[in-house]
């Protein structure tokens, strides 16, 4: 099957950034008091869930993912780029870290505890979403927890040409609203547990938007 041309883009481009990536992302420490505490709320119930592992999709150069590992929960981290799971492998050798796409999970039916999508959906196009919420839906246990992170808007497609100091990237991406992304995670058989949506932080201009959600079967 042929690779769709978003995936390429994707790849190419966070091969490119992936060490201005590093320098520049906050660390999840530095994060404000309600990512931070969305982020510790869904490792404390995907622990005490104890359905299996969660899978870090996009996870980038793995901050994220050792953050989960630190608070308790048992977790592996995929990303498209193989230059930042090369990134995320030195700093943290002693996670599992694994090149792959969301759209095709090398991961077995029903074999996750959780899936977080965090920061890592926004450049997948609108119309693509459904089958990549089915895939999370698909490796996730009955009952399992996914969380997603992004920004959010009212529909804007966005097409930079530069990024992180100035290099080039060829993706796009798509600011939906809140409310249609939960639409479309419960098309996909979630149940939607929780949502926040913050406005821009000084000197920002995106909103973002967090949404907890988990696989209906199991409660």
């Amino acid at each position: 099957m042929t690779e769709p041309s978003y995936l390429a883009a994707i790849r190419e481009s966070y091969d490119t950034v992936a060490a201005a990536y590093l320098s520049v992302v906050k660390r999840p420490t530095e994060l404000d008091p309600l990512s931070r505490a969305m982020l510790a709320a869904f490792a404390e119930v995907v622990s005490a869930d104890d359905r299996g592992p969660v899978a870090d999709l996009g996870c980038g150069p793995g901050l994220v993912t050792a953050h989960l590992a630190h608070l308790g929960a048992p977790v592996l981290g995929v990303d498209l780029s193989p230059r930042m799971i090369e990134l995320a492998r030195r700093a943290h050798p002693g996670l599992d870290f694994r090149v792959g796409s969301m759209t095709a999970l090398e991961i077995g039916d029903g074999e996750l505890g959780g899936v977080l999508a965090y920061y890592s959906t926004h450049h997948t196009p609108p119309e693509s979403l459904p089958a990549v919420f089915a895939e999370f839906h698909r490796t996730l246990a009955p009952g399992g927890r996914l969380m997603l992170a992004g920004h959010v808007g009212d529909g804007e497609r966005l097409r930079p040409t530069e990024a992180y100091g100035g290099r080039p990237v060829s993706y796009e991406s798509h600011l939906l609203p809140p409310d249609r992304i939960a639409g479309l995670l419960e098309g996909a058989g979630f149940v939607i547990t929780a949502r926040l949506v913050q406005e821009p932080a000084e000197g920002a201009t995106r909103r973002s938007g967090t949404l907890l959600a988990r696989k209906a079967g199991a409660r």
